[in-house]
């Protein structure tokens, strides 16, 4: 499927994955159309590259392929409030809370009892009791601390009539931004719509599937209309796609695990695609991963639900996915041993040094990369 990439000791070593990037090119808003924002355009098969507009990637996609999307949606999970002392406290959720349940199995509506694992940030660290609040319908009771400075709490909530836990989140929180884009407590009114794509539909994660916030509505129109097929898989992003990769060797890496799912239909889709010639192309990283998860030896794609903790760096052999469309990512980052893994490490940081010197936006609300490995 992929064209022969070459691997040598070199290929694993961490620092050979750094590139200097100017603080200039990290987006920090959104560009003012979902579709309007650049395209670098890597083709491993023709070994070229292309600067175009991400409405061009119409121009790319064909008749019979299929565009394979994370539907994963982004809660609110960054939360600023104060300990019963009266000092500030910053909280971050790491997974989408999970309600308690009574003995007979059914919820006290006045009072919304989740448990949830965070990060915490505060001039001191809360003991294990304390309270913390977040507001008149919201607080937390600090449970087990945890290596890492995780910490185990129970979120209490006090909804009014009418009102869920999804309602709670939303009244206090605001999105859960990667570190590098700068917002104030209040967060910025663009993010609640533009840190979500388009079909975002099962609600699960605490980072968005950023590939997928090019597309807008009328792009994804435009597909379909030139008989490209829409399927969806679910990755749940955590917060360990940000967390640095510290082993020199990156074999040592140890992958963050989270939850997907692959269902029989798209599964079905996609195999159809496949058999008849189409191409697969994944948006975002996370889909990569979730379908070559879900892909065997043979490169069927089945149903799959439950964690997933594939990494796939340089040396890789893909099953499932065909051409990639993704976001500039990290130096040093393991979603750039990924598209290293697809494309080769050597083209990729050629091409993200000629993105630097072009002037692109990098990372979340940056500039889209597509690559291509099986042409039309």
């Amino acid at each position: 499927m992929n064209c022969e990439l070459k691997i040598t000791e070199e290929s694993f070593q961490l620092d050979a994955f750094d590139f200097e990037l100017p603080k200039e090119n990290i987006a920090q808003h959104p560009a003012e159309e979902r579709d309007g924002s650049r395209l670098l355009v890597c083709n491993v098969v023709e070994d070229s590259v292309s600067h175009r507009e991400f409405s061009d990637i119409l121009e790319y996609l064909s008749k019979g392929d299929v565009l394979v999307v994370n539907d994963s949606k982004v809660f609110p999970a960054r939360f600023f409030g104060h300990k019963t002392t009266g000092g500030k406290v910053e909280m971050l959720l790491l997974h989408y809370p999970i309600i308690r349940q009574s003995e007979s199995g059914s919820l006290d509506l006045s009072t919304i009892l989740a448990d949830v694992t965070v990060l915490l940030r505060s001039s001191k660290r809360p003991k294990s009791g304390a309270v913390l609040s977040f507001g008149e319908k919201l607080r937390a009771v600090v449970g087990e601390l945890e290596p890492g400075g995780k910490v185990r709490l129970c979120l209490e909530m006090y909804p009014h009539a009418g009102e869920g836990m999804d309602d709670i989140l939303s009244a206090y929180g605001i999105m859960p931004l990667p570190p590098y884009i700068e917002r104030s407590e209040d967060g910025a009114e663009e993010d609640v719509q533009r840190y979500q794509t388009r079909y975002a539909a099962e609600v699960g994660s605490v980072a968005a599937p950023t590939a997928g916030l090019h597309f807008s509505d009328r792009l994804l129109a435009a597909a379909r209309k030139k008989g490209v097929s829409l399927t969806t898989i679910t990755l749940h992003v955590g917060y360990g796609t940000f967390a640095p990769v510290r082993a020199e060797d990156i074999r040592d890496h140890q992958i963050h695990a989270e939850h997907v799912k692959v269902s029989t239909d798209s599964a079905q889709l996609i195999n159809k695609v496949k058999g008849d010639g189409g191409r697969v192309w994944a948006v975002g990283t996370t889909t990569v991963r979730t379908l070559e998860a879900a892909t065997d030896e043979n490169g069927v794609v089945g149903p799959l639900e439950g964690l997933c903790d594939l990494f796939i760096y340089p040396g890789y052999r893909f099953r499932a996915v065909d051409n990639l469309i993704t976001n500039f990512h990290l130096p040093k980052s393991s979603l750039l041993f990924l598209v290293s893994a697809l494309a080769g490490k050597e083209r990729v940081l050629s091409c993200y040094e000629e993105a630097v010197a072009k002037g692109y936006r990098f990372y979340s609300y940056g500039d889209a990369m597509a690559v291509i490995t099986k042409g039309k």
